[in-house]
């Protein structure tokens, strides 16, 4: 099957919740690139165009539009903690690697190339918060970062002053992290799905 290369303004109103008008007037304006079709002037949008004005704007990528699925780095040196977090990312189609300290997890940023890493902040070693001091300092790439943490709210705080971009206190709602790390990967999840916990 070919791939898609056009939309129509009725296609990406659809797909960012809006009026089709709405979209007409980005077009007008050029803050969505478009082109008019000869006779009636119907505009069509290039998908790669689409694309760049999502991730522009922060606009979930539906589901059929995405590249390859999102690649999420599992921090904790916690092992069953590790496997339900990784389960979960995985349910909802993400490709997941995992790391159980901060020195492992640095190497896997070079390696695996994350778009998001999930960070437990009491780990042996370099601790979650030298962690993402590390990443804000040294990485040319932005990896979005979302810590995950028994920790009470005044560190889970301190780790977004830090750099991190979200926080999540365990035990986690399994729902609620598969939205939290899509909402950081900028796509949406085709489903809610059923609720579990992450008790480590």
């Amino acid at each position: 099957m070919k791939a898609l290369e056009f939309l129509t303004t009725g296609d990406a109103a659809k797909w960012c919740g809006v009026h089709f008008r709405t979209v007409l007037r980005w077009c007008e304006r050029g803050v969505l690139p478009s082109h008019q079709l000869p006779g009636r002037g119907d505009r069509r949008i290039r998908v790669e165009d689409f694309l760049k004005f999502l991730k522009d704007h922060r606009i979930p990528v539906p589901a059929h539009l995405r590249g390859p699925a999102p690649r999420i780095l599992v921090v904790d040196d916690d092992p069953s903690t590790v496997k339900l977090i990784s389960k979960s990312l995985q349910i909802a189609g993400f490709e997941i690697d995992h790391a159980s300290d901060g020195f492992a997890a640095g190497a896997k940023l070079m390696s695996f190339q994350p778009d998001v890493m999930t960070l437990d902040l009491e780990m042996p070693g370099l601790r979650g918060e030298d962690v993402i001091r590390f990443i804000r300092g040294a990485s040319e790439r932005r990896v979005r970062i979302l810590v995950i943490s028994a920790l009470g709210d005044a560190e889970l705080q301190n780790a977004k002053k830090l750099g991190a971009d979200d926080v999540l206190q365990k035990p986690v709602d399994y729902k609620v992290l598969q939205k939290k790390v899509a909402d950081l990967a900028g796509i949406q999840l085709p489903e809610i799905r059923e609720s579990k916990q992450v008790n480590s």
